[in-house]
């Protein structure tokens, strides 16, 4: 039976982590709030000071701008510098709503020679949100301890009866030994209340049961998590446990970024499905053996008390499966494993980084193939730079022998006046001509300092490759890193590339997400710069993502934007995506900039995006790539 101070105690503890999570969510919705009502602010105020005529204290121009909104700083100078006019409310003493305040915004108006800085007082909505999560927390609590009172209550009044009840009998059996009918009868009525303890037993046995099981399930593939996997190992391998020592085998689905960018989600899930089923499939002729799933792209199966023979094993057939699948779904690869033994002395942490770098070596190997580095110690010394350098191999072979294959996804324009391309996708082929895992290509070649000259490559491949199938008469864009465009080298090679093949150049867009324009947007001006002068163009993909994407539409003038999947995902059914996709798609036509979404899945999203005059659309249901 539980106590009262037990219940009350598990009742506040989800209450508090309840209010923890609405704390949270409503925290961050304000952010993005009282940010987008400070760059909205900031075009209205804009408007307004380009018409209003300024005298030399400005009192015409604070008096309008008074009438729309609340400053806590308001500085209006001419560009020498002169104050016309200043005001700074003192500082709030609340440190979370400091924290969470924008950055001033700075305004220069090239045609009135002002400067106008400014911050939007917030404190206000500040103080609702607090005042609404206090009241809402004191009611989620007074309802946890009002629910821990009904049960104990409830239990009290149970065993209570269940007490007087058994007292009674005794009471009979004592003084009569000869029990007649009517203490059977008790004794019946006893037995039922005893029936009826049990269930409410086995009831709250069966929701812990259900809470543990949520805890510890992977709710797209039904298979237990990356929990349930350290708690194996916390309580099972030991050296007087069920396991002292096994195989470990960790598979990574190299395709999954590749396919929830040009099919879709919805398209990804299903891989991952299909694979999870396949583990599950093959693990099921191994004794005990059980599947994890650690992420959204790896995999994890643990041989309990098995010898390397049998881990091989499982890694072979498990190669077999998804050559199979891969054959039958036109798929680049499906998934690399790698294996690792273990004992109850094996740390964690090493095991699953030797799985991690056995997988490097597997990708630069067979497709859908598996490694297994033969001794463990090798791991702190060499098999991370062995991993490394086997990778440095086929990066250097595909730069020497020009190993890449291009693909082109189309965009398809919403009306004929939108002028739009399609996106040329880069996959790189081993020395036996096999295809390597794209996402972890691109990703080693950062790692290894080569992706400068990745991007070179693609580049020069996709020019002459134009040039030699005569494709002047379509647009083509191309993916390229944060990495190259800070590169003087890469950029003066750019330039002259571009400025001998200009007709070429025209009909190029080059595309660099938003994230990697932000890293240093000085770099990122002059390289846009230098795009534009060649007669090329720029697209920001992934827009959206980034904290600061209004400033893109006046500081980096890009050609297009390329919502996120984030945005476009479902959009049919996310009124709030509609509204936020609507303003972009205003304020972007305004300065001429096309809007493009990508990851379109379904006819009900592309007939929403037309809706919205949004200018192109990409996703597996308008093409999937083919080759250039």
């Amino acid at each position: 039976m539980y106590s009262y101070t037990q219940l009350l105690l598990r009742n506040l503890l989800f209450a508090v982590l309840f209010i923890l999570g609405i704390a949270a969510v409503s925290l961050f919705l304000f952010t993005e709030h009282i940010s987008d009502k400070q760059s909205l602010q900031k075009e209205l105020i804009t408007t307004i000071a380009k018409q209003v005529t300024v005298e030399d204290n400005a009192k015409n121009l604070v008096h309008i701008l008074s009438n729309f909104a609340a400053f806590t700083l308001l500085d209006i100078s001419t560009q020498n510098g002169d104050k016309l006019y200043f005001k700074k409310a003192p500082a709030t003493t609340l440190p979370l709503f400091a924290l969470l305040q924008p950055e001033p915004s700075a305004i220069h108006i090239a045609e009135k020679k002002l400067n106008i800085t400014f911050q939007i007082d917030y404190q206000k909505d500040f103080y609702f949100l607090l005042k609404l999560l206090l009241i809402l927390s004191g009611i989620i609590l007074a309802f946890a301890m009002l629910a821990a009172q009904l049960s104990k209550r409830r239990y009290q009044n149970v065993y209570s009866d269940i007490k007087n009840k058994i007292k009674n009998q005794l009471a009979l059996v004592a003084n009569d030994k000869n029990i007649k009918e009517k203490d059977l009868v008790g004794l019946t009525e006893l037995k039922q209340e005893f029936d009826k303890i049990q269930k409410i037993i086995k009831r709250h046995q069966k929701s812990s049961q259900d809470f543990e099981h949520q805890a510890f399930t992977d709710q797209l593939t039904g298979l237990n998590n990356r929990n349930k996997f350290v708690h194996f190992f916390e309580s099972q391998v030991d050296k007087n446990g069920n396991v002292q020592f096994g195989i470990l085998l960790i598979t990574r689905c190299s395709e999954l970024q590749t396919i929830n960018k040009i099919r879709g989600f919805s398209e990804g899930d299903r891989y991952i499905c299909k694979v999870a089923k396949i583990m599950q499939s093959t693990a099921s002729a191994y004794p005990r053996a059980q599947v994890f799933r650690m992420n959204s792209s790896d995999f994890a199966t643990i041989l309990p008390n098995m010898a390397l023979e049998a881990g091989e094993k499982y890694a072979k057939e498990l190669m077999d499966r998804f050559n199979e699948y891969q054959h039958a779904s036109d798929l680049d690869s499906v998934a690399y494993t790698g294996l690792v033994p273990f004992t109850w002395q094996s740390p964690l942490g090493e095991l699953l980084a030797l799985a991690d770098t056995s997988i490097s070596v597997a990708q630069t190997q067979n497709l859908n193939s598996w490694f297994h580095q033969k001794d463990v110690e090798l791991h702190k010394n060499n098999s991370i730079n062995y991993g490394n350098q086997n990778w440095r191999q086929e990066i250097e072979n595909v730069l020497a022998n020009n190993n890449v294959k291009l693909l082109v996804q189309p965009i398809q324009p919403i009306s004929r006046n939108s002028k739009v391309y399609g996106e040329i996708l880069a996959r790189f082929l081993n020395s036996n001509d096999e295809m390597l895992p794209t996402a972890s290509f691109i990703a080693m070649a950062e790692k290894l300092d080569k992706i400068v000259a990745i991007d070179r490559l693609i580049i020069e491949t996709a020019i002459e490759e134009i040039k030699h199938k005569n494709l002047l008469d379509k647009s083509f864009g191309l993916n390229i890193s944060a990495r190259s465009i800070s590169d003087e080298h890469f950029l003066i090679w750019l330039e002259r590339r571009l400025l001998k093949e200009n007709h070429i150049a025209s009909r190029l867009v080059f595309e660099i997400t938003e994230f990697g324009l932000q890293q240093n947007i000085k770099s990122s001006k002059r390289f846009i710069d230098m795009i534009h002068r060649t007669g090329a163009r720029i697209t920001v993909e992934r827009f959206g993502v980034g904290l600061t994407s209004f400033k893109f539409f006046r500081e980096l003038t890009p050609d297009f934007i390329k919502m996120d999947s984030t945005y476009t995902r479902d959009i049919d059914e996310d009124k709030n995506n509609q509204y936020f996709l609507r303003l972009m798609v205003d304020l972007a036509h305004r300065l001429s900039i096309n809007v493009l979404a990508e990851s379109v899945e379904t006819l009900e999203e592309k007939h929403t995006l037309e809706k919205l005059f949004i200018d192109g659309c990409q996703g597996y249901y308008i093409s999937k790539p083919t080759s250039l």
